[in-house]
């Protein structure tokens, strides 16, 4: 299982995971099969919902990025070395 599926299951599955972020069930499916993409305006709330599941795996190529306020927060993993352009 995808971090997304597992964060979705915790959260209660998809209708509750859909009620909780104010979309159709529909959509969080379509997330959950890798359909569409997961927006990452919803991972703070989805992460709040549920313990197993951090934005750091939701997002682990760029959670950085997005949320820099979790750099060296608890259990977040290493932040990516920047590559020096050649």
């Amino acid at each position: 299982m995808t971090p997304l599926q597992i964060a979705i299951e915790k959260a209660g599955g998809p209708a509750a995971a859909a009620r909780l972020l104010g979309v159709s069930v529909q959509a969080v499916c379509f997330w959950r099969d890798g359909l569409r993409a997961f927006p990452a305006a919803h991972a703070a709330q989805l992460e709040r919902a549920q313990e197993a599941v951090c934005r750091w795996h939701l997002f682990p190529n760029d959670w950085h990025l997005i949320w820099p306020e979790l750099i060296g927060a608890e259990g977040a993993p290493a932040v990516p070395a920047v590559q020096q352009a050649a």
